[in-house]
């Protein structure tokens, strides 16, 4: 397959998923709904500095968002017997992951975009380095994109049973990333166990490029997260690959 050919194809996974995905009820509740509810439940009542701890909130609106679409699609197409059509035609494994997660990442990348414009005219907050904010969430939301396609990988045609994987794996990383507590003030096994998460170093580079506060240096938290893109895309490609030679 030339590029040419690869890269229509990527077009068209990502088109459909975008038209068909977008605006299902797992998708808007697990990507908008449920973010929101877990802020203001945090916030409200408690004495905190929202804008200081509003890249935690950034960090986990676009781990949301951009990882609620993938879990779906796979199962969804299986169950719909869309799936056997789709890599029956002139089309490879990997132009199916790549549509599937620029998908997500679109979603993501559009709905933290509108979340911050809509939180900078209530909120007084600063932009240090804008450059780094948007590197952030272009990395984030491809990362977190990958990891929900990585979900959606498993042999099933079941939507739920992936949903309940999901919501297994990503409520642990919420816990674990330095987003309810900063990271500049953790210590000892705490601050050990935020680094095993993706989703820290993205709440990092927001804190570097809206506060000036990050704890990592800006390119340590770069070269890990796309080590995370090529790592949740390569466990994508090999699962999907060993279903499709079992037949499953």
């Amino acid at each position: 397959m030339d590029w040419k050919t690869f890269a229509r194809s990527i077009l068209a996974v990502m088109e459909k998923n975008m038209r068909i995905y977008y605006f299902k009820g797992p998708v808007m509740i697990f990507g908008l709904l449920f973010p929101l509810i877990m802020f203001f439940t945090f916030f409200i009542g408690r004495d905190l500095d929202l804008v200081l701890f509003y890249p935690g909130f950034l960090g986990m609106m676009l781990f949301f968002t951009a990882s609620s679409v993938g879990p779906l699609i796979t199962p969804w197409e299986k169950r719909e017997k869309t799936y056997e059509r789709l890599v029956s035609l002139p089309v490879i494994l990997e132009s199916i992951i790549i549509g599937d997660v620029l998908a997500g990442a679109v979603f993501g990348t559009a709905i933290t975009i509108v979340v911050f414009c809509i939180s900078a005219m209530i909120l007084p907050l600063n932009i240090a380095n804008a450059g780094v904010m948007l590197l952030a969430i272009i990395l984030g939301s491809i990362a977190f994109a990958a990891l929900g396609t990585l979900l959606s990988s498993p042999a099933t045609n079941n939507p739920s049973n992936i949903m309940m994987l999901s919501s297994l794996v990503r409520l642990p990383i919420i816990f674990i990333s330095g987003i309810f507590i900063p990271l500049s003030q953790l210590g000892g096994w705490s601050y050990i166990l935020t680094s095993f998460s993706p989703l820290t170093y993205i709440v990092d580079l927001f804190h570097s490029s809206l506060n000036g506060d990050g704890v990592y240096p800006v390119w340590m938290d770069v070269l890990v997260m796309l080590a995370v893109i090529l790592l949740f895309i390569g466990g994508a490609k090999v699962i999907q690959k060993r279903n499709l030679a079992r037949g499953v």
